[in-house]
């Protein structure tokens, strides 16, 4: 097998190290195997998205050396998708609801009273042509949703193992909203398909969407069709608090523009933290992608220490030359020779400390 990974931002704002960390483990893994990186640009949501953010992406990426071999944006692909839901409609397993969210809200806390999982009722799959054109009359416009098998879906997860979810205890996936729009599932399996990615690595956090996406493989590219999947701890604080809370201090665009980390730096913490391996500054992401292994990735949550980044950082700035630094220092209008930065090189955490 040839393996292929992909990595598929959005637009709708800049990259910061929970995201960046996905694609270093993805483009590690890529570079383990001799394999093929796939840049997607998940650019449906087409009032949020921004040109200015993804080429804020495509620089940050680039920045930190990863690279890619392949890239598309989704937003010049809705004739697949199209294609994709005509093809559910027709085996039965995308079905139209009208029900509003104050309706399913109601549902959900009726079933909540009743100590019941608030799984939707598939009450959409009752509803006769006739009553669909009367709704239709009023100016509803229906949701889209999957019909799940019922049964239990298995797969051996990269990180997690043996992993399993019962399908029946979860609601039918909404696929397509009532204005028409995509929601991310559909998309990303048309396009995982069509593309032969082999592996999806992603965070823990979309592991109950992995048994409706195994479903929706399956129903659109046969039986086995579905990637090999590897689920990763997310990152949280250095105090153990989920790191979204501070994502805003924490985008790669300042902790390179404004804070001056060098990217291996951003790299080497990435990579190793919630791992088996001690955390150190490594030269080249050649020497991190030879030591990757999914076998060392923990089930924990991997501790984000800014103070750890200044540590790599500095070990980074201590062990650069005067050649590897002179452009740095020519920028910062600081180049006092080599003899000044061999000098003061020792005491500093940044080069912009010169």
């Amino acid at each position: 097998m040839t393996v292929k990974v992909r990595f598929a931002p959005s637009p709708t704002g800049r990259l910061h190290v929970g995201n960046v960390r996905t694609a270093l483990l993805n483009v590690l893994f890529a570079r383990s195997q001799g394999g093929t990186v796939l840049l997607r640009i998940d650019d449906t949501d087409l009032e949020r998205s921004t040109q200015d953010n993804e080429d804020a992406i495509k620089a940050d990426l680039t920045w930190l050396g990863l690279s890619w071999d392949e890239t598309f944006k989704q937003s010049e692909r809705f004739d697949k998708y199209e294609a994709a839901k005509q093809s559910l409609i027709d085996q039965g397993l995308l079905y139209p609801c009208y029900e509003t969210e104050d309706e399913l809200d109601r549902k959900r806390k009726i079933q909540r009273a009743q100590s019941k999982p608030p799984v939707y009722d598939r009450a959409a799959l009752s509803l006769t042509d006739e009553d669909k054109a009367k709704l239709d009359a009023e100016g509803r416009k229906p949701h889209w949703r999957f019909k799940l098998s019922g049964g239990r879906i298995e797969w051996t997860d990269l990180v997690r193992g043996p992993s399993h979810i019962e399908t029946s205890s979860v609601s039918d996936p909404i696929l397509i909203r009532a204005d028409g729009s995509y929601l991310y599932t559909l998309p990303s399996v048309v396009d995982d398909l069509e593309s032969n990615v082999t592996h999806i690595i992603r965070g823990e956090d979309h592991v109950t969407n992995s048994a409706a996406q195994i479903e929706i493989f399956e129903a659109l590219g046969g039986k086995g069709s579905a990637p090999a999947m590897g689920h990763t701890a997310l990152l949280v604080g250095a105090d153990g608090d989920k790191l979204s809370k501070r994502l805003g201090s924490l985008s790669i665009e300042d902790l390179r523009e404004i804070d001056g980390y060098e990217p291996m730096a951003v790299c080497s913490l990435l990579a190793k933290i919630g791992t088996s391996d001690a955390v150190d500054a490594r030269d080249d992401l050649q020497q991190l992608a030879d030591e990757f292994e999914f076998g060392k990735l923990s089930r924990t949550p991997a501790r984000f220490d800014p103070e750890e980044l200044k540590r790599l950082n500095a070990k980074l700035v201590h062990a650069m030359s005067y050649a590897e630094a002179q452009p740095k220092l020519a920028a910062l209008d600081a180049d006092g020779g080599e003899a000044v930065w061999l000098t003061v090189r020792p005491n500093l955490t940044f080069v912009k400390d010169v």
